[in-house]
């Protein structure tokens, strides 16, 4: 009997349906939310009014904190920067883990990179050792496409400086 997980299910019917030109592929925040693992950060990006700009164009590549990643932050740091007051530290955080254009892990393996962020802050990305560091972050999963850039799912929440 053959067995497949629900994201390869998820996958192949979104590729048969691309291949019929029935559907496109998921722009970055519909990607994250059908990922089912980064409700917090949706909600964050919701409430700093980022929605339409991660649904455009692009590309974008987003290095996303898990819902975990989020609960590690001292008690009540999510509660305070989703309140309206804090919009702008809030999109200042956001846009931290976001680097214009689409990059792909092996882009950058062997490497260590300095990408600017649309916050406007460099991020420092290791890919020399075993596993890539952003920052203080670890990535768990790499290169989830979408059709507007690449997420890359890191165990920490990244803060600007």
């Amino acid at each position: 009997m053959l067995c497949f997980s629900r994201r390869a299910v998820v996958t192949m019917i979104t590729m048969s349906l691309l291949s019929t030109g029935v559907a496109r592929a998921a722009d970055v925040v519909d990607t994250a939310i059908a990922a089912g693992t980064f409700k917090t950060l949706v909600a964050a990006v919701q409430a700093a009014g980022l929605v339409d700009t991660l649904k455009g164009k692009g590309p974008f590549t987003v290095f996303a904190p898990t819902d975990a990643a989020f609960a590690a932050l001292p008690a009540g740091t999510v509660e305070t920067l989703l309140k309206p007051e804090n919009k702008a530290k809030l999109v200042s955080v956001l846009t931290y883990h976001v680097v214009p254009g689409k990059v792909m892990s092996g882009d950058i393996l062997g490497k260590k990179v300095m990408p600017k962020t649309v916050e406007g802050q460099s991020l420092a990305i290791d890919a020399t050792g075993g596993s890539v560091k952003v920052n203080d972050a670890t990535v768990i999963k790499a290169d989830i496409a979408a059709d507007n850039g690449v997420i890359h799912v890191i165990d920490k929440v990244l803060m600007p400086q």
